[in-house]
């Protein structure tokens, strides 16, 4: 694994944002300028781009992008491709801010997004997750996508009621890829977390009930631009096997302790 860290100054920064990012191809230009574009207006604000494996020059740009940019930015990279939830583990770990956020590469939420997620776990949470499904979000949509987007949205629903079902969570919209912890509730969740795939959210959202952990559910805005989805039919099955997995691993644990007892324990 190789990585960058730009120059940084004297502050260590006060957030963190990872990108888990596998082949974007050529679209990694415009994610770059908008990201640096937020990096430029943010103080206190550090990025990664964590390399999952990708085989199409995108570690290669972005280390080249990185080598000249004014503001704290670093690039992770390993080979081979390991899947999401290992490469947001890998991010987060690395990351140096006292509040740790990550969200999809492709800018689905937009920064107002990431800085409201922010101003959750500013103002005390441990863990804060954007929800899709909270009654201030909005779906933001051209009228060509209206029924790819009901359509994922019983999707979500159903995916939604068969975690709750089999795991110890609550919340509606497990798999927002916008999500966000203090650095001392990461140190306590992460070495407990095994998820490699995109199971990897409700294995966190698990940890977080089972270690007694709040979890805050912030609304977002989602843009819909285009049909991409990686959830198809074939994905939905592997992320079914993936909710028996976290199951099985984790309902031996004991019952779930107040969050401060559990931060107090693992800072002990």
């Amino acid at each position: 694994m190789h990585g960058r860290r730009a120059e940084r100054g004297r502050d260590e920064p006060r957030f963190s944002l990872v990108f888990p990012t596998y082949n974007p191809g050529p679209g990694i230009e415009s994610v770059w300028a908008e990201v640096g574009r937020f990096l430029d207006r943010s103080p206190g604000w550090e990025a990664l781009f964590v390399c999952d494996g990708c085989t199409d020059g995108t570690p290669e740009r972005l280390t080249e992008l990185a080598a000249g940019a004014p503001y704290p930015v670093r690039v992770l990279r390993y080979s081979p491709n390991r899947g999401k939830g290992h490469a947001v583990r890998l991010g987060l770990a690395a990351a140096g801010g006292r509040w740790r956020l990550f969200t999809d590469v492709d800018l689905a939420y937009s920064f107002a997004d990431v800085e409201r997620v922010a101003a959750a776990l500013q103002a005390g949470a441990e863990v804060a997750i954007a929800s899709r499904t909270h009654r201030d979000s909005r779906l933001v949509l051209p009228p060509r996508l209206q029924g790819y987007a009901y359509r994922r949205h019983l999707q979500s629903l159903v995916f939604s009621a068969v975690a709750r079902g089999l795991l110890p969570i609550t919340q509606r919209d497990t798999q927002a890829g916008l999500k966000g912890m203090s650095a001392r509730a990461a140190e306590l969740i992460l070495p407990r977390l095994r998820c490699d795939g995109f199971g990897f959210d409700c294995e966190l959202l698990t940890a977080c009930a089972c270690l007694g952990l709040p979890v805050a559910e912030v609304p977002v805005w989602v843009r819909y631009e285009d049909r991409a989805s990686t959830t198809g039919l074939g994905s939905m099955s592997r992320m079914l096997r993936e909710l028996w997995r976290i199951r099985r691993a984790w309902r031996k644990l004991p019952p779930p302790v107040p969050a401060e007892k559990s931060l107090q324990k693992e800072a002990a």
